[in-house]
């Protein structure tokens, strides 16, 4: 009986003294910082983005914007060249204003098969940190427009399989990091002549969460159909995935008051999340327009037009 006591409280002492060494080993070896988790809605026509010049630093152009346009934005986007850090400052001012930010991350100047072995982790780590830290919804792309020819990450340039090995190796990463709170976008080129198959570039359902196809209207022969028609019937095709036009603008000599309300009743009957404007003087490039809906008249009465009859905005 002493014996089976003895034996008892050896027990007793020893799951003490793993109890004591345990909590030492949690002292001195800190958990990592606990996961961001965020989910946005994926209701039809339930979004409004624009890429205004200037912002980030500033939330300015995006309150100009907001006003010429008839509709405050929820996505608020901009290109981050690669090594910039997560821009966490105008992030906090986005979400403070009930929208969500939406940053396309492009391999400017770094080599994605480098990205896709690990040789950037380090920056990849840490953007991924920010963006955990920040807690909120964000929206993330990486290489916009790889399936084009005109960009160092894309078609011709570097191999579909090659691209694919990296986007999958960021989206592992930011997981195994916690930045849970990322909504992946997968961001093509509308099909035209001398892009690549739209499919080849494809990472997989369970590394994309919605599905962004850029688009224009140059001229006035520009329709919803023939701009982002036969794009968005190849994506859907092969995934069921949430579909946004991520970047898209009306050209003055396009005809701007039909050809914007063509643009948003496209998105409201094909039943695509929304739209992200692309609100800029763009003064390079084949297609030199200025692209402003403050530029003109005309553009800001179809704008709001189609804001108040297409959509339905969400605030996160």
């Amino acid at each position: 009986m002493m014996k089976s006591r003895l034996v008892a409280l050896l027990a007793v002492g020893l799951a003490a003294l793993a109890v004591i060494f345990t909590g030492l080993r949690f002292i001195s070896q800190p958990s990592p910082p606990g996961a961001a988790h965020a989910r946005l809605p994926v209701s039809p026509a339930s979004y409004l983005g624009v890429y205004e010049q200037g912002a980030p630093p500033s939330y300015r152009p995006i309150t100009d914007f907001a006003r010429a346009a008839g509709g405050q934005p929820n996505l608020d986007g901009y290109f981050s060249g690669w090594a910039e850090p997560f821009a966490s400052t105008f992030a906090r001012e986005v979400h403070a204003r009930g929208g969500t930010l939406y940053v396309q991350i492009d391999p400017t100047f770094a080599s994605v098969s480098g990205i896709a072995d690990g040789a950037y982790d380090d920056y990849l780590r840490s953007y991924a940190d920010s963006v955990r830290d920040f807690g909120h919804a964000v929206v993330i792309g990486f290489g916009h427009e790889m399936n084009a020819p005109w960009y160092s990450w894309g078609y011709g340039h570097v191999p579909a399989a090659t691209f694919v090995r990296a986007w999958r190796h960021i989206v592992d990463l930011f997981r195994a990091e916690g930045a849970d709170n990322v909504t992946w976008l997968w961001t093509i080129n509308a099909d035209l002549p001398g892009t690549g198959p739209v499919r080849d570039w494809w990472p997989g359902d369970q590394y994309v969460g919605w599905v962004g196809i850029d688009g224009f209207y140059n001229k006035s022969s520009n329709t919803f159909t023939s701009v982002f028609g036969n794009t968005i019937g190849q994506v859907r095709a092969f995934t069921g995935k949430p579909l946004l036009v991520a970047e898209t603008a009306v050209a003055p000599r396009a005809g701007q008051f039909v050809k914007i309300g063509d643009l948003f009743a496209g998105v409201r009957s094909d039943r695509l999340l929304g739209l992200v404007w692309f609100d800029f003087r763009q003064r390079g490039g084949p297609f030199r327009q200025d692209w402003r809906v403050e530029s003109s008249r005309v553009a800001q009465a179809a704008f709001k037009l189609g804001v108040s009859s297409a959509l339905h905005l969400v605030h996160p």
